[in-house]
């Protein structure tokens, strides 16, 4: 007699492996790694450089721009992998949509572009 979850019991033990070592791991890490503290380790640094002005400084909207622009192209670059794995089989008119797709974000870089949204120094 076999239990309808029966098929979900492979999934369940990799889960229950991967909780497993995501709390064995850091322990023994922590307990097993070496432990030379140092004036120098334990300062601040930020990409090898000394901290300057405070934590809390504000930073310009063009950083937030750029990272959201990143992420819109980024996103709908991921659109082109599963339209390649199929264009065979959606032919032309998949052909045509696509077209339209990479026109439509070719038009929006354009339009930022031209805004100064990729300009630096503005």
């Amino acid at each position: 007699m076999s239990s309808p979850l029966a098929p979900y019991l492979p999934m369940a033990v990799a889960l229950l492996v991967a909780g497993v070592l995501a709390l064995l791991m850091p322990g023994l890490a922590s307990l097993l790694g070496p432990r030379r503290p140092s004036a120098i380790k334990s300062s601040t640094f930020e990409a090898g450089s000394e901290s300057t002005g405070p934590a809390r400084q504000r930073f310009a909207v063009k950083f937030y721009v750029i990272a959201l622009l990143f992420i819109i192209f980024d996103v709908e670059a991921v659109f082109l992998y599963p339209w390649a794995v199929n264009f065979q089989a959606l032919g032309w008119f998949g052909y045509w949509e696509m077209v339209v797709f990479a026109a439509t974000l070719v038009v929006g870089l354009i339009y930022i572009w031209k805004k100064g949204a990729l300009d630096w120094e503005s």
